[in-house]
């Protein structure tokens, strides 16, 4: 019996330690927590600047992971990359921005 507890236990622990593992994140792949963080800061990033009325979001492409928001796509103008950039960095959570934005 005691055999079988320290089997079923060292089971157990194996078992929680894999599925942690698998949740951790690394230099390359996210955890599922930093996932959901990255998704909520892309979506209120592309909600400022759909909200800008000076902005045409339809040609701006926002991308997140661990908190580093890229932006790119296309601006009409210079001040339009600026401008994009403040608003992403205003965002809760960002932890910096990449502004690959061009003008056409």
């Amino acid at each position: 019996m005691k055999q079988l507890r320290n089997y079923l236990s060292a089971a157990f622990l194996a078992v929680t330690l894999a599925s942690v593992a698998g949740c951790a994140s690394t230099a390359t792949q996210e955890g599922t927590g930093e996932y959901v963080d990255d998704s909520l800061i892309t979506t209120k990033v592309k909600a400022a600047i759909f909200n800008e009325p000076t902005m045409k979001s339809a040609e701006i492409n926002v991308e997140t992971f661990k908190g580093v928001v890229q932006l790119s796509g296309f601006v009409s103008a210079p001040a339009s990359v600026s401008k994009a950039g403040d608003l992403a960095r205003g965002v809760k959570g960002v932890k910096s921005v990449r502004n690959d934005l061009r003008i056409k």
